[in-house]
């Protein structure tokens, strides 16, 4: 195999080892996001997925891809570069894994870092109040509502928030976080 396309299969691979059933790389439009939901909602279609299922996975989706665009925007042209973000549906035996990956600045880590350690020592009452308190406490904006998009996404998986920071320089680093939904009602 050529040494300059064996990328191709080695990415084939990797996505094929990790269950990975829809991927996109680059960056998040609200058209590119309506393409991105209609894909999944096909793929969940053809397997005649639980429709209780289809609608966390959906929940899910849209909070994430809402996630992603919310912070391209926060980059504006200054860092062209970093404008480009990743989202990935993983479908096991028994779990949807959603996945979203996008650049933030490093002074915003440590309070995205509490508020989802926060969320996370939460049970399912727990996150219940946290939301109709950070409903009926805060300011919603264009830009988002305070975290209620986290705190939705642990509502309706029922999982803990998987979330992993990976610094790129002394501005910027990668935030990657998963959620996973049962496929078992």
């Amino acid at each position: 195999m050529d040494q300059k396309m064996s990328y191709i299969f080695d990415l084939h691979k990797t996505l094929a080892d990790q269950n990975i059933i829809l991927v996109y790389e680059g960056e998040f439009t609200q058209e590119i996001t309506k393409s991105v939901l209609s894909m999944a909602e096909k793929n969940m279609d053809t397997t005649n997925e639980d429709m209780n299922i289809k609608k966390k996975v959906f929940n899910v989706m849209v909070e994430c891809l809402q996630n992603i665009c919310k912070h391209s925007e926060e980059f504006g042209s200054e860092r062209d570069d970093f404008n480009t973000a990743i989202f990935m549906i993983g479908k096991e035996l028994n779990t949807y894994k959603i996945t979203s990956g996008n650049v933030i600045y490093n002074n915003k880590i440590e309070g995205l870092k509490a508020k989802l350690e926060m969320i996370n020592s939460l049970d399912k009452e727990g996150l219940k109040e946290l939301y109709k308190n950070t409903l009926s406490n805060t300011e919603l904006s264009d830009k988002g509502g305070a975290g209620l998009g986290f705190i939705d996404m642990a509502r309706k998986s029922g999982q803990k928030l998987s979330f992993e920071f990976s610094k790129i320089d002394e501005h910027i680093s990668f935030f990657a976080l998963q959620s996973n939904i049962s496929r078992i009602n």
